[in-house]
């Protein structure tokens, strides 16, 4: 692998803006800062995988949601049908549990954005899990 550029204290700023605003506006902040800062090699990795990362984190917890209500709805429905009367222990305890998992992956969220916020904002070009490669393939790193 060929030795990556240092990136400017402008790249640095605006990479460290990308995974932070990250938290809070998912999506919208790395497409916009993308879309901002194309020419940078440096910044368009950092809103690449941003995006890609969030991205994935958004299914993961539409997925959750979804197995949330499928596991509440087939609970009552087998409840119903076997017309015996108290509800399955699984529905109260699929809220808590969807609670748990959601709170827990947006702690990952959060840890993930200011962690590669700091290694961006020092020139680094770390890579998210999972992600990072897909970034690195597109901007051509």
């Amino acid at each position: 692998m060929t030795e990556l550029p240092p990136p400017t204290q402008d790249e640095r700023s605006m990479g460290m803006l990308v995974h932070i605003l990250a938290i809070f506006s998912g999506i919208f902040a790395p497409i916009i800062i993308y879309a901002i800062k194309r020419d940078s090699k440096f910044v368009s990795f950092h809103a690449l995988q941003s995006l890609f990362w969030h991205l994935l984190y958004g299914a993961g917890v539409a997925m959750l949601v979804v197995l949330f209500f499928f596991i509440v709805i087939s609970q009552a429905v087998f409840s119903v049908a076997a017309r015996h009367g108290p509800p399955s222990p699984m529905i109260f305890m699929a809220f808590p549990m969807l609670w748990l998992s959601l709170i827990i992956a947006w702690l990952v969220n959060v840890v993930l954005g200011v962690a590669f916020a700091v290694k961006t904002n020092a020139g680094e070009w770390v890579s998210y899990p999972l992600v990072g490669q897909w970034a690195r393939s597109l901007v051509g790193i």
